[in-house]
């Protein structure tokens, strides 16, 4: 009797990755990178806190100096929450009357940051709801 079954070597799949990244991570002095140039540390707190950075949200804490520490994290990631039950779309957070952020609340990512300075005699445009913590 002759065996009529078919048998298929199979591969295991690997992740899909687009054009512009590279499957090895590069290192530096402040840890090892991903292919967005995040760094893991980064990542990990953004995974923590749900709440994620904008490139330009980087950029402006990195310009003012502003530090986040795990409190003021999970304070965010929590005004965000508060701010989405409510059904806002893109919100401001005031931060100890020191921080402000605009957060899009759909995609829980601070689209900037600002600190003390540069609250004063601001306006803040495009928002739909301010919490304050």
């Amino acid at each position: 009797m002759a065996d009529n079954r078919i048998y298929n070597t199979y591969q295991p799949i690997g992740p899909i990755l687009s054009p512009t990244q590279s499957t090895t991570a590069t290192k530096t002095d402040s840890g090892a990178k991903t292919a967005n140039g995040s760094s893991f540390t980064q990542l990990l707190q953004q995974e923590i806190s749900g709440v994620k950075f904008s490139q330009h949200a980087l950029q402006r804490l990195n310009s003012r100096k502003i530090q986040l520490d795990s409190t003021q994290l999970d304070k965010l990631g929590q005004a965000v929450e508060k701010a989405a039950e409510k059904g806002a779309k893109e919100s401001l957070i005031l931060m100890n009357d020191s921080l402000a952020f605009v957060v899009s609340v759909k995609n829980k990512t601070v689209i900037t940051a600002m600190d003390g300075a540069a609250i004063k005699d601001s306006v803040f445009t495009n928002i739909d709801s301010a919490v304050i913590i």
